[in-house]
């Protein structure tokens, strides 16, 4: 491994180091703390720190850039970020003249931004997905929700690491290890996974690395590792968000979403990206939906709202039901109505055809999204891809294989998959959430985002315990999950789920019950047996008191 060697005297220094490395190099840590503080820093307090000239765009870049620097690419070497953009300081510096002469844009004007590296960008980056086959895709053309981004004023600062192809290659998988990236650590947690596959997206996020991160969702890839690394993520009702040059896996449920620290980010975040886009005709809609999501926010939105309890969706980790038992109080004294769910019909059966549908997309999408690739890229179809990975195993199947892959190569997109797709987004949508949230009255759904993060393991793959992320992933309809909590001292974090289009109500209710509970607290970047002896440290200084 070569190691950038020269000394971080300054933080323009450290783009220029940052810049000049690959992602597995490791720039020398910076010899002076930045006068200003990015760490915890909300898009709010940035804009109100730039529009006081305490701080410029510029110098946002520089001080995200000295984190990068000693805590991802050295110190705990969190692997998060994959690749930084060479020209984030010249649109930077553009950005603070034409703040200088006719004011913001708007909220984003100045922000760095990090995007999951499976969406495409404008910039002198590839668009990887992780994989060595994509390694020179430069595709020169920006995603709509990177342009939406872009002409609010935010700046990409770079692309955040992801579970491979998003975690779709392999039953044994490592959540968060890609050819490209290496493994992405957990910073509450250095030994333990940050999920997937928006693993990069979420570590960042909770590290302060950016303003805000957007990850991608098929089924959990958003909620998981936001829950996992305390951070807020919203997977938004399919549609709302263009997909156009994202690398898919399938079209049926992916969708793009924000990932942020408060929920009041994800409204602005949202409020920028969401909108129709002609290439995507699932979001023919949008439009109709894009409000300003910041003015739904409400300190308040819980009292009086009927919220089903998805107990059906709890019991594989005691101490996690704990966590959630106390939060379902707190909605109680915000004056919620709580109503038990104690099961959902077909759920096995919805879980087996929600296999056959992303088996079977992956492939029709994946080979449709290769076709149009640079010239230069090696692969055209999944077929190539499966070829590529064979003639490159010691680099792309050291840890797993790719019996997905391999199961997607052997389908078809005839009439029973076609028959499947309508089957499973009826049972767990229309005859499912839908009619359980009509029958009941209900305004939205609760549970356990996903359990604590569990021990990475390179040999035997994830030790996954259980979601609530399938039905709604399914059902297309949006699932926001805010931080609750922690379970020895690893956060876990709680699901709200709602109709179709209810992304606004959902984040009001988000933000209710973030404000009264204030859960987040920032990483300590300390391994397992670290955060034990904390734990009891705290354990028995309560005792003695």
């Amino acid at each position: 491994m070569f190691r950038c060697r020269s000394s971080l005297a300054s933080s323009a220094l450290v783009f220029a180091m940052l810049v000049a490395c690959t992602p597995t190099e490791t720039p020398a840590p910076a010899a002076a703390k930045p006068v200003f503080a990015v760490e915890e820093k909300s898009i709010a307090e940035l804009q109100v720190a730039m529009a006081d000239g305490i701080v410029t765009a510029v110098q946002l870049v520089e001080h995200y850039l000295l984190r990068i620097a000693t805590l991802d690419r050295d110190g705990p070497r969190l692997g998060s970020v994959l690749a930084l953009n060479p020209d984030a300081m010249n649109i930077a510096r553009a950005l603070d003249a034409e703040r200088a002469s006719n004011g913001a844009r708007g909220p984003l004007h100045g922000i760095p931004v990090l995007l999951k590296d499976n969406i495409e960008s404008a910039d002198a980056m590839p668009t990887t997905a992780g994989s060595l086959a994509l390694k020179d895709n430069l595709t020169q053309r920006d995603a709509p929700l990177v342009k939406r981004l872009r002409d609010a004023g935010a700046i990409i600062l770079g692309k955040t690491n992801l579970s491979e192809w998003a975690n779709m290659r392999s039953t044994h998988s490592v959540s968060g290890w890609s050819a490209i990236g290496g493994l992405t650590r957990n910073p509450y947690a250095l030994d333990r996974n940050a999920c997937g596959s928006s693993s990069g997206s979420g570590v960042a996020a909770a590290a302060s690395f950016a303003a805000a991160t957007i990850g991608t969702e098929t089924d959990g890839s958003i909620t998981c590792p936001s829950a996992i690394n305390a951070v807020v993520g919203l997977k938004p009702t399919l549609g709302l968000i263009s997909r156009t040059h994202i690398v898919p896996l399938a079209h049926s449920q992916d969708t793009a979403g924000p990932m942020a620290r408060t929920v009041a980010d994800i409204a602005t975040m949202l409020t920028v990206m969401a909108g129709t886009d002609a290439s995507d005709v699932a979001t023919a809609n949008a439009d109709q939906h894009r409000l300003d999501f910041v003015k739904l926010l409400n300190a308040a939105a819980l009292n009086g709202k009927r919220i089903g309890v998805l107990r059906f969706a709890t019991g594989y980790h005691a101490d996690l039901d704990q966590v959630f038992d106390d939060s379902l109080d707190v909605l109680r004294t915000a004056g919620a109505v709580l109503i038990d769910i104690k099961e959902f019909p077909g759920l096995d059966k919805i879980g087996d055809n929600e296999l056959t549908v992303l088996l079977t997309e992956l492939k029709t999408d994946l080979n449709q999204y290769l076709a149009s690739s640079p010239a230069n890229i090696p692969v055209r179809t999944l077929e190539e891809l499966i070829a590529f990975n064979q003639q490159h195993e010691n680099e792309e199947m050291v840890f797993f294989a790719q019996e997905l892959f391999e199961q997607a190569q052997a389908t078809e997109a005839d009439a029973g998959y076609r028959k499947i797709v309508i089957e499973n987004q009826k049972l767990a949508g229309r005859d499912g959430l839908m009619v359980l949230m009509n029958t009941q009255q209900l305004d939205a759904l609760v549970a356990p985002t996903t359990g604590p993060a569990w021990s990475t393991d390179l040999i035997n793959g994830d030790h996954y315990l259980g979601a609530a992320s399938t039905l709604p992933a399914i059902a297309g309809y949006p699932h926001l999950t805010v931080p609750m909590g922690q379970v020895k001292g690893l956060p876990v974090g709680l699901s709200f789920i709602g109709r179709d289009w209810s992304d606004g109500e959902l984040l009001a209710l988000g933000y209710d019950f973030e404000q009264r509970t204030l859960a987040r607290k920032p990483p300590g970047y300390v391994t397992s047996e670290s955060l034990s002896e904390i734990a009891h440290g705290l354990a028995r200084a309560t005792t003695a008191q």
